[in-house]
């Protein structure tokens, strides 16, 4: 019998005690679950994890096989020290899906201009239409498996979609630049610029005041990835001289967004709460019975994380 701590917060229990076990069953997996911290570290196998949860130190934990994470981010637990057993994310397609319903659900809203109609307190009758989806030229900043997903969506909706990574990928049918030169590349062309990358030493603050000198005047920024890749004042600076017209973020450096930080009350700024691609139980629960079935069949964990690169 496996031994298998949930260690991902009391809060996350209830949502997660029934789907774990029927995926476990469902997987022929002989296990023993808990959430409560174990009496003797030395008898855990795997650790399921949440930031939050009920674990910093893994050093006590000397049997555990996997360290495996319920979220797709991972700076949290990437760094620390005492963990030196296999990480794995969270990749899951319910993870995807929500992303790019979230991505092309807003990336819609303001290429339609959406917010002029459904707010329009002085009855203005504008007649003039949106271009083309054809005429809009969207960049996505991470090529990961929920960058990919999303700019698949919207080149399906028939717009120009360029991808960027810090190093070089190849997706068929996709226009993917990397490195400095592509990033300054695509700060320039883009007419909405989403942001899908990890958050690392490399990536923070990676929309900084030198980024927003480069783009076009009317840029919209949509952040479903990490607070930290935006610099703040720098955004607020581009949004107050017009060279960003609107900026939907759900990310932040601190969560919830304090009260009375200037995006909430700012006219052209949309805060939504951390909604875009929220891990869903009974799906993370099939991927979490997989990876463990996996390591007990002697096969390689999917999703490890690369500490060197930080996901």
């Amino acid at each position: 019998m496996l031994n298998i701590w949930f260690a991902a917060g009391s809060h996350n229990w209830p949502d997660y005690a029934l789907p774990l076990d029927e995926a476990f069953r469902a997987a022929g997996l002989d296990v023993r679950l808990s959430a409560t911290p174990p009496a003797d570290p030395a008898t855990v196998d795997y650790i399921i994890y949440a930031p939050g949860g009920d674990v910093d130190d893994f050093a006590p934990l000397t049997r555990v096989k996997l360290v495996q994470s319920l979220w797709a981010g991972v700076e949290r637990i990437v760094g620390n020290a005492s963990l030196t057993q296999p990480l794995a994310r969270m990749v899951d397609q319910g993870l995807s899906e929500g992303m790019v319903e979230w991505v092309t659900g807003h990336v819609l809203r303001h290429h339609l201009g959406m917010d002029r109609h459904i707010v329009n307190p002085t009855h203005i009758w504008d007649h003039s239409p949106p271009p083309l989806a054809r005429d809009r030229h969207i960049g996505i900043l991470g090529m990961g498996a929920l960058g990919a997903a999303s700019a698949r969506a919207l080149q399906g909706l028939n717009f120009r979609v360029t991808g960027w990574s810090r190093t070089e990928k190849r997706l068929e049918g996709l226009t993917c630049l990397h490195g400095a030169e592509g990033l300054d590349r695509i700060l320039h062309q883009a007419d909405m610029l989403v942001l899908l990358l990890p958050k690392t030493p490399e990536t923070e603050n990676i929309l900084n005041a030198r980024a927003f000198a480069l783009m076009k005047r009317g840029m919209v920024i949509l952040n479903p990835g990490r607070g930290a890749l935006i610099d703040d004042a720098a955004l607020l600076s581009a949004l107050a001289d017009g060279t960003v017209a609107h900026a939907t973020l759900d990310v932040f450096r601190v969560e919830p967004l304090p009260a009375d930080h200037p995006f909430w009350a700012h006219p052209r700024v949309t805060v939504t709460p951390h909604i875009a691609a929220d891990t869903r139980a009974p799906s993370a629960a099939r991927i979490v019975a997989e990876n463990i079935a996996r390591v007990e069949r002697g096969e390689a964990p999917l999703h490890l994380v690369d500490r060197t690169r930080g996901y």
